[in-house]
């Protein structure tokens, strides 16, 4: 369902990626692959513990190595004090500095405590053995509904609630219209409670880097992040060296999903290499990545829903606890902000809830909070439907948030596509597909913020007219091919003439995040500003060749001509000829733009999901999938059509079996891939796709953001699809086998 523009040529067209041939060659160099002459290898020395007190920690044998060259503890990183926040973007660096090294306490199995660097890994694997750590083992709570019982062990004393000592480090509420009258306006109400365990991002992979501290104090950071600007702010922050004294490049980047909008490893690297004055390499090996980076929380959740008999939702209440880990900062803003979004309701109340337990901190992953609270709200909105004996598009399709519609946290909707999703989902062939025994169908919506935020471009035309175009985002989703489809389209020139480059901390423009769907809306903005900037410049190169007034020169499929006949009979300049006479018409032709880029508008979509049970074993089949999204406007669809099936294969994954298993002594009992059930593709049908334009008239090219919205809906569609196979409610996932055969067979 893509609109195509027949005056586009380039923009929503399929172009060749240009970081295709490079990953499938294996020239593309990732975060490991760096190397420098006279480079040393660090590791991290990991609490076994999940909550005690470091009494003393004692390196003097582990320095003492032949090899060694340094060693570092938390001591050598700045303390921020617990008592006032210092905000970094989305992070507090009163956690951070307590997440990358332990301070006072081991908070969780895998929690770093000391760190070496020696020549070579076995060394420093060995030097690992030689440090002593004095721990006082305290209890632990794992499980977010324990954590929050008033005997539970507490992780901080100085995190209070409601007067006293708890695990529970935040609160965020909203509310709409009056709830106590909204219910009591119901003529049915649908009740429920739901769990979901933590799972991880799972990027393939894990986290590295390497950092070098020159002899005049200078550091250059290689690493892999979703934000080379992050990465350096967070390095200064936390080891006290000047942001100016730091170069953070950043590398391709093999996965992320919000996982890597935070640091682990560079500023240890960096402390080692400016106390050893060597550069130091750093890579996790897979069972760190699973022990002590951050999965996306667990939750434990309750959800109520009143409506009217003729199907109009009157009240909407939910409860979201949500689990930080070890440290403060799960994302209740998503749970709480986005689960009733999609609806108009005029009486809503949102709580959510920060909790922390002894697990590694919680990182960002896809939509932060938002699928949990869409699993919750959207299988209650199935069950409303079907006491109200309604066709569940149907009811969601009568409450559908639309332009003008205010929402429970905040805003008054735009223009947005939300009904056009379900109007689609109901007309497509999938929803009228007949389905066999043991099968069932679900649908299910969901609603993501988006965002804008600060960004970068330079645009600078070479010598023999190609485009060489530099952001400053990593590109994790195909920012470099939009970003060239877009200056292609903009100059009239072929995108294959389009170089598009990721700069570094010293050669661009501050850049924040890759993360909350953010980058293509902005950086499209950035580079057209940029790019109208440079066909200006073109304009006045073409009027001092012809001697002409610039205002009487237009710019059309990639050449200057004249406006009219008033302005001269001249033959047209393309943009390769304008190039060539640069030096004698003013010199290098280029541009830049900074913004901090407003007008990023949410994101809706409607998933239908069918899936087959085998009774015999409880194995889950997904047999189809269609999600529908409004995406604003698809710059290159098949990378559209790739974030969208992405989001719903982690979302299956999420749904039918991945989950964090914990033995009795609090430590993660799956921490491999081997353990941990990822989908692969055996376990995925063709995943379909359609797209819907609805521009967003606050961007210049329509864009919305689209990367996050696919995996929103899909947890809760497979739960959907699930009870109308078996007539079983899971209300907690993951809807694993066992799980399944117990729910068929309750004895």
């Amino acid at each position: 369902m893509t609109v195509e523009n027949p005056d586009n040529k380039w923009i929503g067209k399929r172009t060749i990626r240009p970081d295709g041939a490079d990953k499938v060659t294996g020239r593309a160099a990732y975060a490991a692959d760096t190397t420098m002459p006279g480079m040393i290898w660090g590791k991290i020395l990991r609490s076994p513990h999940p909550h005690a007190r470091i009494r003393s920690i004692n390196t003097a044998k582990a320095a003492a190595l032949p090899g060694v060259k340094a060693v570092m503890t938390a001591a050598d990183l700045v303390n921020f004090p617990v008592d006032k926040s210092v905000m970094l973007g989305i992070q507090d660096m009163r956690w951070m500095c307590r997440n990358v090294m332990a301070r006072e306490k081991a908070l969780f199995p895998g929690h770093p405590v000391a760190a070496v660097a020696a020549t070579t890994p076995q060394i420093a694997a060995q030097a690992l053995k030689l440090i002593e750590v004095d721990y006082e083992v305290l209890p632990w709570v794992i499980d977010i509904d324990d954590a929050i019982k008033p005997d539970a062990p507490i992780l901080h004393d100085f995190i209070q609630f409601e007067g006293k000592p708890s695990n529970i480090a935040g609160r965020l509420e909203h509310k709409l219209g009056d709830i106590d009258a909204g219910f009591a306006q119901a003529d049915v109400i649908v009740e429920r409670s739901f769990k979901t365990k933590p799972v991880h991002q799972g990027y393939i992979e894990p986290h590295a880097c390497v950092v070098s501290v020159a002899g005049d104090g200078k550091a250059t950071i290689w690493s892999s992040s979703q934000g080379q600007f992050m990465v350096r702010a967070m390095c200064a922050f936390l080891t006290g060296i000047p942001q100016s004294n730091i170069r953070a490049i950043p590398a391709e980047i093999g996965g992320g999903f919000g996982g890597k909008t935070i640091v682990y490893l560079e500023p240890v690297a960096l402390v080692l290499s400016r106390k050893s004055g060597r550069p130091v390499k750093m890579a996790m090996t897979r069972e760190e990545v699973f022990r002590a980076t951050g999965p996306t929380s667990g939750s434990s959740t309750s959800v109520k829903l009143g409506a009217t008999k003729d199907g109009k939702i009157v009240a909407a209440k939910g409860t979201f606890y949500l689990q930080a880990g070890a440290l403060p900062g799960s994302p209740i803003r998503g749970a709480a902000g986005c689960a009733f979004a999609p609806y108009n309701i005029p009486n809503v109340h949102s709580l959510g809830f920060d909790v922390v337990s002894n697990r590694s901190k919680v990182a960002a992953y896809r939509a932060p909070g938002a699928p949990i609270g869409a699993y919750a709200v959207e299988c209650v909105m199935d069950e409303l439907a079907q006491a109200l004996k309604m066709d569940p598009l149907e009811l969601r399709l009568k409450n559908a948030a639309k332009q003008g519609t205010k929402a429970a946290h905040g805003p008054v909707f735009p223009v947005i596509g939300y009904e056009e999703t379900i109007r689609s989902a109901l007309s497509h062939p999938h929803y009228k597909a007949p389905l066999g025994p043991n099968q069932g169908r679900g649908v299910a919506s969901g609603f993501w913020f988006n965002a804008g935020g600060e960004s970068s471009a330079q645009v600078n035309i070479n010598e023999d007219g190609t485009v060489v175009v530099v952001t400053g985002h990593p590109d994790i989703g195909g920012s470099r091919a939009s970003t060239a489809n877009i200056t292609a389209e903009l100059l009239g020139i072929d995108y294959n003439q389009v170089q598009v480059l990721i700069g570094d901390t010293s050669s661009i423009g501050f850049s924040n995040l890759t993360g909350g769907s953010r980058v293509t809306y902005a950086s499209a903005m950035v580079v057209t500003q940029a790019t109208e900037k440079v066909i200006t410049t073109l304009r006045e190169r073409a009027a001092k060749i012809w001697k002409i007034d610039p205002e009487a020169v237009t710019w059309e499929h990639g050449q200057a001509r004249p406006a009219g006949d008033n302005a001269g009979k001249f033959e047209p300049l393309s943009l390769a000829q304008i190039a060539a006479r640069a030096s004698e018409t003013g010199g290098p032709i280029g541009a830049g733009t900074s913004l901090n880029t407003t007008g990023a508008e949410g994101g809706f979509a409607t998933h239908i999901c069918d899936v087959e049970v085998d009774p015999a074993t409880g194995k889950v089949q997904v047999m189809r999938y269609t999600s529908f999204q409004d995406v604003g406007r698809a710059i290159h669809p098949s990378y559209v059509e790739g974030q969208m099936q992405g989001g719903v294969a982690q979302g299956i994954g999420w749904a039918l079996n991945e989950e964090y298993i914990y033995d009795k002594n609090g430590h993660v009992d799956n921490p491999s891939f081997l353990d941990y059930r990822m989908p692969v593709a055996s376990d995925l049908p063709m995943l379909d796709t359609v797209i819907i334009e609805i521009p967003n008239p606050k961007h210049p090219q329509g864009v919305r953001g689209v990367g996050e919205v696919p995996l929103v809906p899909s947890l809760a569609a497979v739960a959907n699809a699930m009870h109308n196979a078996l007539g079983h409610r899971f209300n907690s996932l993951p809807m694993s086998p066992p799980k399944v055969l117990a729910a068929l067979d309750p004895t």
